[in-house]
């Protein structure tokens, strides 16, 4: 779950529903990756993982608020991800492995304990098995692509953390948001449309963010959609 804390509640965004918005912003990336339909199927799909997990809240008993992306157990997050990238894989090598390094790479810079530096290792022994059936073309555009499904995941992870109109640069991307030389800036028009600047965009589009929210008492107080603007 990706968490947003309020002050009396907690907004929580599923995964793949995050995942799916990161596709969005691929689909409209106005240099068109290569391939183009392997590449924007794993940015959409790059948490698809976690539609188990994030079927159900879970509680941190200790902490008292739901597990999020950041914090949930770790030996159960590793099979979840081994699980998703084999789904992938029956779908789309390119998309498993675009994804499983995209994986491998969190874990390295992130990961502390044995479990997740052995899933890396695993991680990267899968690409190398996947990497044996691309092509020239799609070998060479993957170091490109792994970092637009970086971008997208940021951007979206942007929309979904944030308040509309808030400004905080998520985790793992505290930095801002750069690709390929360019740095882009997040800027709100109004509480329903953000632009980039400069715009990386083939024109305007909407993205739509569907969430529930919960007390702290645990009770479910209503979900919906956040339908936002991209562009100007």
């Amino acid at each position: 779950m990706i968490i947003r804390e309020r002050a009396g509640s907690f907004v929580l965004v599923r995964q793949h529903d995050h995942a799916l918005i990161s596709g969005e912003f691929a689909r409209h990336w106005s240099e068109r990756p290569s391939p183009y339909e392997p590449t924007v199927h794993a940015i959409a799909n790059h948490d698809i993982a976690w539609k188990g997990p994030d079927s159900a809240v879970r509680w941190d008993e200790e902490r008292n608020r739901p597990y999020s992306f950041t914090d949930y157990p770790v030996e159960e997050k590793l099979r979840a991800y081994a699980a998703g990238l084999d789904l992938l894989e029956g779908q789309s090598s390119y998309a498993a492995c675009l994804c499983s390094m995209h994986y491998e790479t969190l874990v390295r810079q992130f990961g502390r304990t044995e479990a997740e530096a052995r899933f890396a290792e695993a991680e990267s022994r899968r690409q190398e098995s996947l990497k044996d059936g691309l092509s020239r073309e799609e070998l060479a555009n993957l170091g490109r692509n792994l970092q637009l499904l970086k971008l997208c995941d940021g951007l979206s992870l942007f929309l979904c953390l944030n308040e509309p109109g808030g400004g905080d640069y998520p985790p793992p991307y505290p930095g801002g948001f750069r690709f390929e030389g360019t740095t882009y800036e997040p800027a709100w028009e109004d509480r329903r449309t953000l632009r980039l600047e400069p715009d990386p965009f083939d024109g305007p589009f909407e993205v739509c963010i569907p969430y529930e929210e919960f007390g702290r008492d645990r009770r479910w107080l209503g979900g919906g959609e956040i339908t936002l603007r991209i562009g100007g």
